[in-house]
């Protein structure tokens, strides 16, 4: 994805709330505070080892953010729902930039909380957020200060919503009877959904669907932000009203938005270094310890926590 998408993503996640209140008036402002209202998880911030100081935000202190896409039930056999989409952040707005980090959804590690090593997606279906969250704190040695969770059960009806997606595809391909050519395609959300899970036909595996998604969700957001009609508001909101939970409140979020802009003028990439491996055959992606190392010291590094271990 070019960097300049990855600055509307950050952009549009910390302003959408304003931007439709503005451009919808008082009756979607009424629609931001019910959403809001119904999307906060409870799930609070905790003093960590890897996070021992408060964060201020009207002081421009940086901040982490894991982003959660999970699967529908019944999606891999049974009733467990994983995250299948793991993307921590941290934002700076001193130094003028955001690290981004996507994390395979295979990786071996350990499951905080479980007392085993899986896969990390797995996280979620054994203890929820907490565990999760908890899980990439450990794998990566940082805090995890707030996160998003998106459920991608909605993600159909999110597309549908807001008339559909753009895509630019790289390669022919078809999955489940739907074929996408090389190059521009319109998708429903139907096909959006199918656009995003088809993983093995890929030369780059895992790492082709990430960037399918992300480029999905990117154009999903700009298509938001220009909603020609009240019912579209509407539609939307009720949406990420059934679909969404974060343990940002709505003050922070208006803080973030008018504090940290100068965040989006750099936006640095990190993949997750490793190779393909198997236990008992069951396959996992292994990560390069010595690379995870120097990544963990760039992210604390980063978010300036000195008391991190």
């Amino acid at each position: 994805m070019k960097k300049v998408k990855w600055k509307k993503l950050l952009l549009i996640l910390l302003t959408s709330i304003g931007v439709i209140s503005v451009a919808a008036g008082n009756y979607a402002w009424g629609l931001v505070v019910s959403t809001y209202t119904n999307i906060q998880a409870d799930v609070e911030r905790k003093e960590t080892k890897e996070r021992l100081e408060a964060i201020d935000f009207g002081e421009g202190d940086p901040f982490s953010v894991l982003l959660m896409g999970i699967d529908e039930p019944g999606d891999n056999g049974d009733n467990n729902q994983r995250a299948d989409t793991l993307i921590y952040l941290t934002v700076n707005p001193d130094r003028n930039s955001i690290h981004m980090v996507s994390i395979p959804r295979d990786t071996y590690t350990d499951i905080v909380g479980k007392g085993k090593k899986d896969k990390i997606n797995h996280s979620y279906a054994f203890g929820g957020q907490e565990m999760t969250i908890r899980t990439v704190e450990k794998f990566l040695d940082v805090p995890v200060d707030y996160f998003i969770q998106i459920d991608l059960e909605g993600f159909e009806d999110m597309v549908d919503a807001v008339g559909g997606v753009d895509v630019h595809n790289d390669f022919d391909f078809t999955y489940k009877d739907v074929h996408f050519e090389k190059g521009p395609n319109h998708l429903n959300g139907n096909e959006a959904v199918k656009y995003t899970r088809m993983r093995k036909d890929d030369p780059r595996g895992d790492f082709g669907r990430q960037e399918r998604q992300r480029e999905v969700i990117l154009n999903l957001i700009d298509q938001g932000k220009s909603m020609s009609s009240i019912t579209r508001v509407k539609d939307i909101f009720s949406v990420v009203e059934k679909n969404v939970q974060t343990n940002f409140n709505l003050k922070e979020i208006w803080t973030i938005q008018s504090n940290y802009r100068s965040a989006l003028d750099q936006i640095h990439q990190h993949e997750i270094k490793g190779k393909d491996g198997s236990i008992d055959e069951t396959y996992y992606y292994m990560p390069d310890q010595e690379s995870l190392k120097k990544l963990s010291n760039d992210l604390k590094k980063h978010l300036e926590n000195p008391k991190s271990s």
